[in-house]
């Protein structure tokens, strides 16, 4: 279970997140939905600390980090719970895309290169890139590096992987085959937090969504009922703007 209670970031003057409580079970996808500038992102990125919330408290199982006074440990740990695939990939581009998947095994995990080599093809397997494991990033497709990327973190059987905007960089017709590999996936039942802007995919493969706006959580629940039947103003006029312009499918 990831749990946050209070949490609070600002950058300089702006206030980004503004006291958010959320939580996530084990085995839920979660999708953050909302307009560009509503904190998802950043919401996202203090789950693991890779941006240090100002305030609150992150809980992954076992693992409980407050954000005002963090003890490198205590982070550490809390960090080995998690994996995170980035909107631009973020690969070592001198290495292949085996060598990518491997390094945080051996690096982080460190595992032998036996091993690691053994649980990268694994994975590289499971995603459809088997062909290419001795190719490097610059030999690529967009959507094939953001398959390594998500290869790369279920490499290291993360309690719960986290998805920042994982489509934003693709080109449209390469989008398809990254959100078809995350939905396989989900239905293996590893937890998830997703930022995503691709509403049918949010709709389709969520069981837990959250509406934000202005570093608050506005509205959550089921895609049903955010979807279909929003309390607030202000998320049926999000949803009502964004289905009329946005028509891609899976």
């Amino acid at each position: 279970m990831i749990q946050l209670k209070n949490i609070r970031k600002s950058f300089g003057k702006y206030e980004v997140l503004k006291g958010i409580d959320l939580c996530v079970q084990t085995g839920d996808v979660l999708t953050i939905l909302g307009p560009s500038g509503s904190g998802k992102s950043t919401l996202l990125r203090c789950v693991n600390f890779l941006d240090k919330a100002d305030d609150g408290v992150v809980t992954i199982g076992d693992s409980i980090v407050s954000c005002n006074h963090p003890n490198k440990r205590d982070v550490l740990r809390l960090r080995r719970k998690t994996s995170m695939v980035f909107q631009h990939y973020n690969l070592f581009k001198h290495k292949t895309v085996l060598e990518n998947v491997m390094e945080g095994l051996i690096v982080s995990q460190k595992q032998s290169k036996t091993i690691a080599k053994e649980k990268a093809i694994a994975v590289l397997e499971n995603v459809g890139l088997s062909d290419k494991l001795d190719a490097y990033p610059s030999q690529l497709s967009g959507g094939q590096q953001q398959r390594v990327g998500i290869a790369r973190a279920l490499a290291l059987d993360p309690e719960i992987i986290l998805f920042d905007e994982p489509t934003s960089a693709l080109d449209p017709e390469l989008v398809g085959e990254v959100l078809s590999v995350i939905r396989k996936i989900a239905k293996a039942g590893i937890t998830m937090m997703i930022v995503t802007h691709e509403l049918n995919f949010a709709r389709n493969i969520a069981n837990h969504v959250i509406f934000m706006e202005g570093g608050e959580i506005i509205e959550e629940g089921t895609p049903e009922t955010l979807f279909n039947h929003p309390k607030e103003e202000r998320t049926r006029q999000f949803f009502q703007r964004y289905t009329n312009d946005y028509s891609y499918s899976i």
